[in-house]
């Protein structure tokens, strides 16, 4: 008869007391490295909610988690090797996203070994979201802001066009009879939605019963984000075209990237809110 996680947790205090220091010693210029950037890079700002909404789905789960069978896996000793050999290929290649992805499928690796896979489904959900306190790789980062940027200039111009206002655009470049803009990696979109894809999972799994609707309120950050930047540019060439640069700069600049974010959070929890009330038909036999 197999132990329950509560039991065994305490069978195994002592190795994981002594593991303790060795992952910390690790990781002990890869995780400060990594906060670092959260606090210095605006696109990674979100990292610092992470841990905090991933130790809300650890309580939330404590009732599960206290009584999953324990069934210790070799399994987990494979997680293991591969997580160690993917930490040093990153610091042998000074390749951060590898370094920093590591200790997630660590994390992993070690409940699965010492605890088996019943508590490892328990505390997937926890585990796994921690992969979006990882900053993405700067060339994944710029392969997908350039065409995310030419998508939302050629809509803005589009829209601008429509409400008469005289534009033209080259590129993500936009011009106006007085001043000219250019749509940057901030008004891409890809900013907030690094943020609002994790804010999604989170809401999706705290709000969301089924998997078909936790998927679709996933995916709708991608066009939320979209849009709701797209929109911050429309309303930013509108400005411009009566007040000039000015109206793309300072402080109207930093109050619309923070008034488009929280437009986007509202229409993902307005979505969540009509996913929630919706009901799934059940097709009835004749």
């Amino acid at each position: 008869m197999s132990q329950e996680f509560s039991t065994a947790l305490k069978t195994h205090r002592l190795h994981l007391l002594l593991l303790l220091p060795l992952v910390t010693a690790a990781y002990a210029t890869i995780v400060p490295g990594m906060v670092d950037q959260w606090s210095s890079d605006p696109n990674y700002s979100h990292g610092f909610l992470i841990p905090l909404i991933s130790g809300y789905f650890l309580w939330q789960n404590r009732d599960d988690l206290a009584t999953a069978p324990v069934r210790p896996s070799n399994l987990g000793l494979v997680i293991i090797c591969a997580s160690l050999v993917l930490l040093v290929v990153g610091i042998a290649g000074t390749e951060y996203f590898s370094m920093r992805a590591s200790l997630v499928l660590l994390l992993a690796g070690i409940v699965l070994y010492w605890f088996g896979l019943p508590v490892l489904n328990v505390l997937a959900l926890p585990i796994g979201f921690l992969i979006f306190m990882v900053p993405l790789p700067y060339i994944v980062y710029d392969a997908a802001a350039f065409p995310l940027k030419l998508l939302v200039a050629k809509f803005s111009v589009l829209s601008l066009k429509a409400m008469g206002v005289i534009v033209l655009r080259e590129g993500n470049i936009i011009m106006f009879p007085n001043t000219v803009l250019e749509v940057a990696d901030a008004c891409s979109g890809l900013r907030s939605l690094v943020s609002l894809i994790a804010l999604s999972v989170a809401l999706a799994f705290l709000s969301q019963k089924t998997v078909i609707k936790r998927t679709v309120l996933i995916c709708m950050a991608v066009p939320i984000a979209i849009f709701t930047n797209m929109l911050r540019v429309i309303v930013t060439g509108f400005l411009a075209q009566y007040y000039g640069a000015a109206a793309a700069e300072g402080f109207f600049h930093e109050f619309a990237g923070m008034a488009v974010f929280a437009l986007a959070m509202l229409l993902l929890v307005l979505t969540g809110a009509i996913l929630r009330g919706s009901k799934t038909r059940k097709i009835r036999k004749p």
